[in-house]
């Protein structure tokens, strides 16, 4: 039947230019309907084929130059390229051959001072013979930036014990109380808890290879040993996981975004479960938290959400929809995802796809120049309105003009329909300087956990995603605030089991730096 039908489209598209196949070729409205869908399922399905080979093969970089550089920079070729194709070789033209000498000077690199703070070991090596009377002038100074492993140490706790002469019972021996620890009669102390959280979460070094590092320095730590310190952590540290969460539902501006992860669950022997990290950012505040889900269902959604109230930056998934029509959420949409559509189009419809980059482009350097300069929310709002609102406006008449004259399975139709279906909530990042116009400071959190996946693999249970979503998500608080997040657990570690409950937020990444650094 496809057979068929190419044929009958050959002769069909003959008819045109050979008025003697007009008698000899009959094509149906429904043949032709046909047809064209046949035509747009094969672009769709080329469509797929570019983006598993852009995606095993190809270039991730979503970079995009506009032929109108308005940025200031001039073309280093403009004006010469079109004349420099006129000019015609001539067969008589004379060669001549020019040597000259230049004289290079090389200027010799200036290497950078080694940092200040960090401590200075002074090692002075005198001449082996120094004559008599020899007066010192001056030194040579030459700094190395040198390594020692890990000060790995065993903190030993005496308590002397005291006995009054005459006294007799329980109250006689006087004793110091024994200091909280992170973990109770446990033998591993909040540094060395710090650093194996820190290694795997920051480094991406799972507990195997943590042993091994440990077993070169002929400590005998077993995998399974870090795997139950690391668990007790998670416990102690729950209560203040929770409070993060609380304070980040309370600000009126997040970013919402989730990631697929790989658990183990007796349910799929021999398999592995397919899970979610969902992510909460509040740009505003520098404040992130990961939570785990056991699905990407629009109900985990709504469990994580209830009784948010604010505005919700997301990308088109259709979980997000039932918030579409709340009166208490404010649905915002990512130009970044639109944006890539059209990227990913450029092969398809390289016309097409380079004016609406081209729009993009303008949009983009507006927020460029914000950023730069630091803008107030108030005063990038006002700059939205003389520079990025008119460019939308432009954008969605271009939109709305290619609707109809682009296939709809085809990559620059899938991009038009895209965009024009989540419109409305793009348009509504312009109503607020405080709005960023996509999530990619989001996908830059997510980034550290599609690291940490590559080495570790997989979770071991449904629970063990659950403790690794509140190390990721106070390792994100570390990264927001300028904190180091080694030195951050271990003061946390040590002052949690005595700090006041109804005052956890004051051990938060945001805060600690203020008031314990400060």
């Amino acid at each position: 039947m496809l057979v068929h039908l190419i044929d009958k489209l050959y002769l069909y598209t003959m008819k045109t230019s050979n008025t003697e196949l007009n008698d000899q070729v009959v094509i149906s409205r429904g043949e032709y309907n046909e047809l064209l869908s046949i035509k747009s399922d094969c672009e769709y399905l080329r469509f797929q084929l570019s983006e598993l080979k852009r995606m095993l093969y190809g270039v991730r970089s979503e970079r995009f130059r506009s032929e109108k550089t308005d940025d200031g920079q001039l073309d280093l070729f403009a004006g010469t390229r079109d004349s420099l194709r006129d000019i015609q070789p001539k067969a008589e033209a004379n060669k001549e051959t020019i040597t000259y000498e230049c004289e290079k000077t090389r200027e010799k690199p200036v290497r950078s001072r080694l940092p200040e703070h960090l401590r200075r070991e002074e090692e002075v090596i005198e001449p082996d013979l120094i004559p008599d009377g020899a007066v010192k002038i001056g030194e040579s100074v030459t700094e190395l930036l040198e390594y020692k492993p890990a000060d790995v140490y065993v903190r030993v706790i005496i308590r002397p014990k005291y006995v009054v002469p005459g006294t007799e019972g329980e109250g006689c021996v006087t004793v110091a109380p024994m200091p909280s620890l992170p973990i109770v009669k446990g033998n591993a102390g909040a540094g060395i808890l710090s650093h194996i959280c820190a290694s795997k979460f920051i480094d991406h070094l799972p507990f195997y290879r943590q042993a091994e590092i440990f077993k070169r320095q002929k400590i005998p730590v077993a995998e399974s040993t870090l795997k139950g310190w690391y668990a007790a952590v998670c416990r102690l540290l729950e209560p203040l996981h929770d409070t993060l969460i609380h304070e980040i539902m309370k600000r009126d501006y997040l970013q919402v975004d989730e990631s697929p992860i790989p658990v183990l669950t007796s349910d799929k022997p021999g398999a592995t479960h397919k899970g979610y990290m969902w992510v909460f950012h509040a740009p505003v505040e520098g404040m992130a938290c990961f939570r785990y889900g056991k699905s990407r269902s629009g109900d985990v959604a709504a469990g994580f959400l209830d009784g948010y109230r604010g505005a919700l930056q997301t990308d088109a998934y259709a979980g997000y929809d039932q918030y579409k029509d709340a009166e208490h959420i404010t649905l915002l949409a990512c130009m970044a995802h639109s944006r890539r559509k059209f990227e990913h189009a450029k092969e398809n419809s390289p016309s097409r796809s380079r004016q609406a980059l081209d729009l993009f482009a303008k949009l983009y350097r507006v927020e460029k120049r914000a950023r730069e300069e630091k803008m107030p929310f108030e005063e990038r709002h006002r700059l939205r309105e003389q520079q990025s609102i008119p460019v939308m406006e432009e954008l969605k008449r271009w939109l709305e003009d290619q609707r109809g004259q682009v296939l709809p399975k085809s990559p620059i139709g899938i991009a038009v329909a895209y965009t024009l279906k989540i419109w409305d909530r793009l348009e509504r990042t312009m109503t607020d300087g405080k709005f960023e116009i996509d999530n990619n400071e989001i996908e830059n959190k997510i980034r550290k956990l599609a690291l940490g996946r590559r080495n570790y693999l997989f979770c071991g249970s449904h629970e063990g995603a659950e403790r690794n979503a509140m190390m990721y998500s106070f390792f994100a608080c570390c990264r927001e605030a300028g904190v180091n997040p080694t030195r951050w657990m271990t003061d946390v570690l040590n002052r949690i089991p005595d700090h006041h409950a109804n005052k956890l937020e004051e051990l938060l990444p945001h805060n600690w730096k203020e008031n314990i650094l400060g």
